[in-house]
């Protein structure tokens, strides 16, 4: 498989970052939407990149915790996206959403899925915050998870050293416009049920980093002491011994959102592979030139999971 090598002109790593989310402002195709009500009275929306064919036993199924729907769809697979807790453009109905260790949904949908596809292979990709949430599970289900193999690509593997990260230099603009989001989403909460959140109002304005979210909202919503706690209990590093299907990590030395903790520093278990480029910024990896850009993550990931689909 070819490595990563960027566009010339386009090896900045916010360039590299940010370039994704301009070219495809608009989407390719138009997924099939679906509604999953989840057992504890909530719901999470699922997208479809076709529909699905219940006959159909050989097509493969491409699991996505966000992004690279395209990716199955060129590859005449059937592909589904989860979103995430109030992830969907509607908010959920419970105080708590998702985090980078909450994996309770994830096995509920894919325990779902293979009740309504019992022969089909299962394959799955976690982007960003997707990549640890996937890299948890796989850890949680390692005899069971049924999938044959995973990828997880620019995954916040240290939690704590990536919320520091987040807050120096250019990357607090990325800091900004995630908090920007999320503070959104919990005031919404606040006025919808306002005796269920740990903050009000007030201390939600007075919020300026990731961690400080995470003290006061993350953790002591999802049962955590705190925001130490949290990044603790779900960091994805620490669970890569435990994983025994094939998993493929990808990560870019030049991350904005992430610094060298990420980077696993012991020899990782055979099943797991390590692809660290030198450049590709978060969740970029734009390869090609500078007038025809291409989606290097489009071509490698779907070539990987051909490769463990022949084995």
């Amino acid at each position: 498989m070819q490595p990563f090598t960027a566009a010339n002109g386009l090896g900045n790593p916010h360039l590299q970052t940010l370039l994704p989310r301009f070219i495809r402002r608009q989407p390719l195709f138009t997924p099939i939407t679906q509604r999953l009500e989840m057992p504890d009275g909530d719901f999470i929306d699922l997208a479809w990149t076709e529909q699905p064919d219940l006959t159909n036993h050989h097509q493969p199924l491409m699991i996505l915790l966000h992004g690279l729907l395209m990716a199955a769809k060129q590859q005449g697979w059937l592909g589904v996206m989860m979103h995430f807790r109030g992830c969907s453009g509607e908010l959920n109905r419970h105080p708590q959403s998702y985090h980078s260790g909450e994996t309770n949904d994830v096995r509920f949908f894919i325990q779902w899925l293979r009740q309504q596809f019992p022969q089909r292979p299962f394959m799955a990709v976690g982007v960003s915050l997707g990549g640890n949430v996937l890299i948890n599970y796989l850890a949680n289900y390692p005899d069971n998870s049924e999938l044959i193999a995973a990828q997880a690509i620019s995954p916040p593997l240290n939690l704590a050293s990536c919320s520091d990260r987040i807050q120096q230099g250019f990357s607090r603009v990325y800091q900004h416009y995630l908090l920007t989001s999320l503070k959104r989403t919990i005031a919404q909460k606040i006025d919808r049920q306002p005796h269920t959140m740990p903050i009000n109002h007030q201390q939600l304005a007075s919020i300026n980093s990731v961690w400080q979210f995470d003290q006061a909202v993350t953790a002591p919503l999802h049962g955590f002491k705190n925001a130490d706690d949290y990044y603790y209990h779900c960091n994805g590093l620490q669970q890569l011994p435990k994983i025994t299907q094939p998993l493929r990590i990808i990560h870019a030395q030049d991350d904005p959102f992430m610094c060298r903790d990420v980077i696993p520093q012991h020899p990782l278990p055979t099943n797991i592979r390590y692809d660290l480029s030198a450049t590709g910024g978060h969740v970029g990896f734009i390869n090609g030139s500078l007038l025809k850009p291409q989606f290097w993550l489009e071509h490698t990931v779907p070539m990987w999971f051909q490769q463990q689909l022949q084995r």
